[in-house]
């Protein structure tokens, strides 16, 4: 049977470790919150109530398509169509495309960052690898005027950050449900994650500052995944009620 995306894909490596998955919902929770179109995010309200479920429902989305079947991929594509289609009739609008263009691109840059970070710098096929599996996405689901490809991306994703992102009182808000949910210790280690991976643009707006405490502790943490103890670490950032949803970070679908 035919797989959504190739099991020697990097975007598989990429969506099969907890450390590089924690790493883009860094980054994309802030960028989300500056996003002009955050006020969806509240129509529902899920978001704002629960950032962490949401996250691990984000993921678990995520995962089933990186890993399922081309059939099954695209069953969970339209299930997501179908979730944002309900949610525009209650509210009786149309969620606007460049919205859900900045959603995609956001997963294609933070995919490529988050990695980068941890791993090792990606070539330019494996760059287009990444950015043709949310493309594909990103065409099931509907959305208009794609770039075709990843150097076609890159002038458009910088145009989105600038034209697309504002310091809003949902901004300021949004920061204080992350900080009510993880406490103090665990939302200062989210703002020092996010200064690694956000683009400038992001950076500049929120104001997290150019220098990142979690720097020195980068090649310490690579050291703990060697002999199996990040693990360990990872619990100790995430709260205690999402241990079941930590180990299952970096359990790798067959």
């Amino acid at each position: 049977m035919e797989l959504f995306v190739t099991k020697d894909s990097v975007v598989r490596k990429i969506w099969g470790k907890g450390d590089t998955i924690l790493f883009i919902f860094a980054g994309a929770s802030a960028e989300f919150a500056l996003n002009k179109a955050v006020d969806w995010l509240y129509f529902t309200g899920k978001l704002p109530a629960d950032p962490l479920g949401r996250l691990f429902s984000t993921v678990s989305y995520a995962r089933l398509i990186v890993f399922a079947n081309k059939e099954d991929a695209n069953k969970a594509i339209d299930k997501m169509s179908a979730i944002h289609s309900a949610v525009e009739k209650s509210r009786g609008t149309i969620i606007p495309n460049w919205a859900y263009q900045d959603v995609l691109y956001m997963l294609i840059y933070y995919s490529i960052s988050a990695f980068e970070l941890l791993e090792r710098k990606l070539t330019d096929s494996e760059k287009e690898e990444v950015f043709n599996v949310f493309y594909r996405v990103g065409i099931r689901m509907g959305i208009k005027d794609l770039p075709s490809n990843y150097k076609e991306w890159l002038p458009l994703r910088e145009e989105h950050l600038q034209t697309n992102l504002q310091l809003s009182n949902f901004s300021v808000d949004l920061y204080k449900q992350y900080k009510k949910n993880l406490g103090l210790i665990r939302f200062f280690l989210l703002r020092e994650g996010q200064k690694l991976v956000v683009p400038e643009r992001v950076n500049e707006l929120l104001k997290l500052g150019k220098l990142s405490l979690l720097t020195p502790i980068l090649p310490v943490y690579k050291l703990s995944r060697i002999i199996k103890l990040d693990w360990f670490l990872k619990s100790a950032v995430l709260p205690s009620e999402y241990k079941a949803q930590i180990k299952d970070l970096d359990v790798v679908p067959a």
